[in-house]
């Protein structure tokens, strides 16, 4: 027996998820801090107590890095996971002390992310391609 076609428009839907979310974070926050790095590294905040510099790597990490893969749907869930983690940093613990309207923006990433994470990275991902797993959305 055949297997029912899916709605095309999940497909495309969760494409247009990945890479649009992973690209506006890649060119909104992630660049800025990979660029600037030396510039940043002595005032970023410190929420783990590694140091400024390492805290500023791992948002860098998530940000560009975890988002340049992100946007080719390249082991999707697992860099998905370091955003989360980035995105509940941000809204709960940077901005904890902040008005609504501070924590507003990570919280908005922080629900694409676990939207991505719940449902993959469908079937014009790098994942696919790579893993030949049947992805069906």
């Amino acid at each position: 027996m055949s297997r029912p076609k899916k709605n095309i428009f999940n497909t495309w839907g969760l494409l247009v998820l990945w890479a649009g979310v992973g690209l506006l974070m890649l060119l909104g926050h992630g660049w800025g801090k990979l660029s600037n790095f030396s510039l940043i590294a002595p005032n970023f905040p410190d929420p783990l107590g590694f140091g400024s510099g390492v805290s500023l790597g791992l948002a860098v990490f998530a940000e560009f890095f975890a988002s340049l893969a992100l946007i080719f749907g390249f082991l999707t869930r697992l860099t998905t996971f370091a955003l989360i983690v980035a995105m509940l940093m941000a809204a709960f613990v940077i901005h904890a002390g902040d008005p609504y309207k501070k924590m507003e923006l990570a919280l908005v990433y922080l629900i694409s992310y676990l939207t991505i994470l719940l449902c993959g990275p469908g079937k014009y991902s790098l994942d696919r391609l790579m893993f030949k797993k049947q992805i069906d959305f």
